[in-house]
């Protein structure tokens, strides 16, 4: 597998944390999708995770070329967990079409939250 694009975020939880209070379903509708919300809600530092998710959502933005733009719903790309506990990227919509013309057909997903932070680095990587 060749690496193809690759794209790196931190997002700060409390930003994630006043969205919520200010915004509460409305935010998470638009950003995420049923079962991000369902797997981050129902936990303790749901916070951290959505933190997580978010700084993901923007890393594969940055990995398409499309930043915020380009007809890419947030709920296009999905993070969910491996049956081994890791974290994937599935991407839908307009984000599976940009990443097709890419080439890209694999992604790996790194994600990572402390000191009030959240990060995540995906890389797509395509045949090669």
């Amino acid at each position: 597998m060749t690496p193809l694009a690759h794209g790196i975020d931190i997002v700060p939880v409390d930003r994630i944390e006043r969205l919520l209070d200010q915004h509460g379903p409305r935010f998470l509708d638009r950003c995420f999708t049923p079962h991000e919300r369902e797997v981050c809600l129902g936990h303790a530092r749901a916070a951290e995770r959505l933190a997580a998710r978010f700084a993901a959502k923007e890393a594969a933005f940055k990995a398409l070329g499309t930043g915020w733009s380009g007809g890419i719903a947030w709920t296009d790309a999905e993070v969910v967990t491996q049956a081994s506990g890791a974290p994937a990227l599935v991407l839908h919509a307009a984000a599976a079409e940009r990443a097709a013309a890419l080439g890209i057909t694999a992604w790996f997903v790194s994600l990572s939250h402390a000191g009030g932070m959240a990060v995540a680095s995906v890389i797509g990587v395509g045949p090669g």
